[in-house]
């Protein structure tokens, strides 16, 4: 009789990321020798500013080195509160409002608090790729709606009342979309507020994080500026990652109901603790300081997004619907699907695809079946346009060497 597993059966229920899975697999073939163009992480490429590397450098040496507040140092709370107001048009008080360590962090917190076996949580797809498996991870079960291209890869009305059941615990959404840089207006949302006025138990979870990455020139409009009456049910997650370039220093928040926040203070107080303390004075700063970065950074990506999107669709077979925010694109591969390798092998379907553009020209992008929507792959634009426009010379090659589809 084989031994038992010393491993909990939540942890097999889960798949590692597949965004860490590539770059993993890219790295490995660089350490080969290879020559690989990695389209693969959603990380912006840009530095921290230096003020804002200045005001951590200020707070360690003034002391800041010690545990904070479990739920984040007053004054971050208070510049969060001050930045939900100012750019959202939301009240909180620091009371309810969580510093966590990263925006996954403050989602993973939310569902471990709140799931308990066989509750269900409302994702629309294409997802960030983390969604279902932080659900699986808590016992609850992930309840993926397809939300095909041509309705902007977005949640209808009538998808989320059939999906809504006496299960139904939280539905999660997410504008700007990663991969799809699908927005919500405002008008869509009133739709879906409609739609949840009748089933008062659902919790809503917006996760905000790459809210100010818009390429419109407006402003992303928040749920529960258009629906208020969502307030004592909706949790804001978001952080300093994307708009500051600040991945690295690990600071997110949750805003909502006070005893959800409890809840989740609970929770972290027994698990990662509170923040690292200098994070937390850059990322006030960040929230206080000049905001011109962000604007020059949104810029940049623009034109990034503008010229890649050109050339994958200069390219037979390939189709890149115009993301309105985020850094991704998420390219349909579908015109690909059928076709035959050099070395004789049948696209099947968009892991083929991400596969053969790996090993044939080293360029690593993430398979669509990854966020729940096929035959897609996501290519992130968080890089140089240099790196852009080779990663794009290099899947041209490829396709050109792709034969037609098998004759029966």
């Amino acid at each position: 009789m084989p031994p038992k597993s010393r491993i909990a059966a939540r942890v097999a229920r889960i798949k590692p990321s597949p965004s860490t899975s590539a770059a993993d697999r890219a790295n490995a073939l660089r350490r080969e020798g290879r020559s690989i163009v990695s389209l693969v992480v959603g990380e912006p490429d840009f530095d921290t500013p230096p003020p804002i590397r200045a005001a951590a450098a200020r707070a360690v040496e003034a002391g800041a080195t010690r545990y904070t507040s479990g739920a984040g140092t007053l004054e971050l709370r208070e510049a969060i509160a001050a930045k939900l107001l100012r750019e959202n048009g939301l009240s909180y008080t620091p009371a309810e409002i969580m510093v966590t360590s990263g925006a996954k962090s403050a989602i993973y917190s939310a569902l471990a608090a709140t799931l308990e076996e066989g509750d269900e949580v409302i994702i629309p797809a294409p997802y960030w790729a983390s969604y279902p498996d932080m659900v699986l991870a808590n016992d609850g079960t992930p309840v993926c709606i397809a939300c095909p291209e041509s309705q902007g890869f977005k949640l209808a009305p009538d998808q989320l009342e059939a999906a809504i059941t006496p299960h139904t615990r939280w539905l999660l959404l997410n504008s700007p979309s990663n991969p799809t840089g699908a927005t919500y207006s405002a008008e869509e949302y009133r739709q879906l507020a409609d739609v949840l006025a009748g089933h008062p138990d659902v919790l809503v979870m917006t996760d905000d994080i790459y809210e100010h990455i818009r390429f419109d020139g407006q402003q992303t409009v928040h749920l529960l500026a258009v629906a208020p009456e969502l307030r004592d049910r909706t949790l804001a997650i978001n952080g300093v990652s994307k708009t500051y370039a600040m991945t690295g220093w690990r600071i997110g928040w949750a805003a909502g109901p006070r005893d959800l926040i409890e809840a989740m203070g609970t929770l972290l107080s027994q698990s990662a603790g509170n923040c690292s303390a200098p994070g937390q004075a850059a990322a006030t700063f960040a929230l206080n300081g000049d905001q011109s970065f962000v604007g020059e950074c949104v810029a940049i990506y623009r034109q990034r997004r503008d010229r890649t999107a050109q050339r994958i669709n200069a390219i037979p077979g390939l189709r890149c619907p115009m993301p309105e925010g985020a850094f991704y694109l998420y390219v349909n591969c579908a015109g690909l699907i059928g076709k035959r390798t050099p070395e004789g092998k049948t696209l099947e379907n968009d892991t083929d695809v991400v596969m053969y553009l790996l090993e044939r020209v080293g360029v690593a992008v993430v398979a669509g079946s990854a966020y729940g929507l096929s035959p897609y792959f996501r290519l992130s634009i968080a890089t140089s346009i240099e790196t852009l426009m080779e990663g794009c010379d290099r899947i041209a090659q490829a396709v050109a060497a792709l034969d037609g589809p098998k004759q029966g």
